[in-house]
């Protein structure tokens, strides 16, 4: 797969960091869990722009991590149609331009810088040397806050048709080759065993909550030594357990996004547990949500395989 565009050096409009962003984030999140509000749900209940994770206008390529909730709650304050986003000179460079007046959001750029005293310990030494993690920020524009540029890009989506069997996700989850088993009235992942429990599809109120249920499950999935290798020890009510869910709900709605399911949240009594953690960590929801576009990536890799498209 190619690299997204928050994965890249950033152009145009880059910005040192000001402030603490990760601060800056979490306190918007968490804001909007106090409210009742779920990002990676939220935006869905009056958006105008088509499901689907936002992405670069140039590149076409999907942002990832925190940077999806941050596109995803720009999309719904500004009623956006449009799920593309563009620095000012990308802009420029598809013929168009970002109108006078209109005001940008703040996306990130995480990436590593190795100090040149370190480099010189290092060789001395015969060591490796030792990077520093650093965050930045760089600014986009929605294609709708721009003139000239291609109709396919600021144009209004076309409706979804709504249907109880969703034919792309059966074959996404068959693709997997995952253990699911079918019955009963509860939905979990066993790691121990590696394999994953859902009541079959009539016995949910809304038949379409299946599939996200099925994703995120296979979010948890994705976590086993043998794949994405997260921590899944954490018991029911400690913290790791509400980090881990907190990365499956995420990793459901990327993915169901991607199908044209309407993210939902799956468990809302765990709002309180995610709250705390986000309150004691103001990095949380910035790994919560790398590791979920992992997760979603990694699941979403064997549809590509099953299709024959290179991933």
């Amino acid at each position: 797969m190619g690299q997204r565009q928050d994965d890249q050096a950033p152009r145009g409009g880059e910005k040192r960091e000001k402030g603490n962003l990760y601060e800056e984030v979490t306190a918007r999140v968490v804001a909007e869990l106090e409210q009742g509000r779920v990002p990676w749900v939220q935006p869905w209940g009056a958006g105008r722009a088509a499901l689907g994770l936002p992405r670069n206008a140039l590149s076409g390529q999907s942002y990832s991590g925190i940077n999806i909730l941050i596109l995803w709650g720009a999309v719904i304050d500004g009623g956006y149609p449009s799920q593309f986003w563009l620095t000012y000179r990308q802009a420029l460079a598809l013929d168009g331009h970002v109108r006078k007046g209109e005001r940008g959001v703040s996306v990130c750029y995480a990436d590593r810088f190795t100090p040149k005293g370190e480099i010189e310990r290092a060789e001395a030494e015969g060591d490796e040397p030792n990077s520093i993690p650093f965050l930045k920020r760089f600014t986009v524009f929605n294609a709708a806050q721009c003139d000239g540029l291609p109709p396919s890009l600021t144009g209004p989506a076309a409706p979804l048709p709504e249907r109880m069997v969703h034919e792309d996700a059966e074959r996404l989850i068959a693709a997997t080759n995952a253990d699911f088993r079918v019955g009963g009235d509860r939905a979990y992942y066993v790691p121990s065993a590696d394999y994953i429990q859902v009541p079959p599809q009539p016995a949910f109120f809304k038949q379409i909550n299946y599939y996200r249920t099925c994703f995120h499950e296979l979010g948890h999935w994705s976590g086993h030594d043998s794949r994405l290798a997260r921590d899944l020890s954490g018991g029911h009510g400690s913290k790791l357990y509400a980090r881990e869910e907190l990365v499956a709900e995420m990793t459901s709605a990327f993915v169901c996004a991607t199908l044209g399911i309407v993210p939902t949240v799956r468990h809302a009594d765990y709002v309180g547990s995610w709250l705390e953690v986000l309150r004691e960590d103001s990095r949380a929801i910035f790994r919560a949500a790398s590791q979920a576009s992992k997760a979603a990536d990694f699941i979403q890799a064997f549809g590509s395989v099953e299709s024959g498209v290179a991933s």
